[in-house]
């Protein structure tokens, strides 16, 4: 049972309510999405093979990552509580000529009436703006098929993610709206393991995430310390 159907932080969701002009500007507030998402989309892709495969995106936002995995051959849903950032989505993907179902739901809601049916769940840059992450992970149990895989990417806590994420992204360095991040929300990889495992996936891969802000690249490594991905397995039977 679900902890909450409304795993929402409104302080989060009018933050962010704030930003949906910007989704789909290179240049804008959310430029460095813009540079990660490729990083993002080829990650997946060579872990789940994206063609042909029903994919859920949570915490879609404006679409830049479900639009990419669309454009592989995946047939995704976007899923976001964030009604604005939904409407942006649907526009972009009307003018974009994709064809992706957009839905205002929280993960916990839409999971009631959709169970088992998704080959594939992305979760990227979601989890520490959510009150009860493990709440989303117990979602994603009953959204995906036995044998289905859950992509996750988020930050790590620790004193190098604080440095990193919220004083040099977004006061030295202006990466980020000042506001964008909550230090006590990051979450440590070894406590989604956890609670994965206690779901019954299986951890295949944690990689970390890299940004180099001088020159806008990106790259993945063996340092999680800061920005990670994570994929898991649902055990299947």
């Amino acid at each position: 049972m679900h902890e909450s159907l409304n795993n929402i932080d409104k302080h989060e969701l009018d933050k962010f309510a704030r930003l949906s002009e910007d989704w789909w500007d290179p240049n804008g507030a959310l430029k460095t999405l813009h540079i990660i998402n490729p990083l993002r989309l080829s990650y997946i892709d060579n872990a789940v093979s994206l063609n042909q495969k029903k994919v859920l995106d949570i915490g879609c936002g404006g679409g830049l990552l479900t639009e990419a995995m669309e454009s592989k051959g995946a047939y995704v849903t976007g899923l976001d509580a964030n009604e604005s950032a939904i409407t942006v989505a649907r526009e972009h993907a009307n003018l974009s000529h994709k064809k992706i179902d957009y839905v205002a739901y929280s993960a916990e809601q839409y999971a009631l009436d959709n169970k088992k049916i998704f080959d594939v769940i992305t979760c990227m840059e979601l989890l520490e703006h959510v009150p009860d992450p493990a709440s989303i992970f117990s979602a994603c149990a009953d959204l995906l098929k036995p044998g289905g895989d859950i992509i996750l990417a988020t930050l790590n806590r620790n004193v190098r993610s604080y440095m990193s994420a919220v004083v040099g992204a977004e006061y030295i360095l202006g990466l980020l709206p000042r506001g964008t991040h909550d230090y006590s929300k990051f979450i440590k990889p070894s406590e989604i393991a956890t609670e994965l495992r206690r779901l019954n996936f299986n951890v295949v891969d944690i990689s970390g995430m890299h940004y180099v802000p001088l020159i806008n690249r990106c790259f993945l490594g063996d340092d999680t310390s800061v920005n990670y991905l994570l994929h898991a397995r649902a055990v299947d039977g």
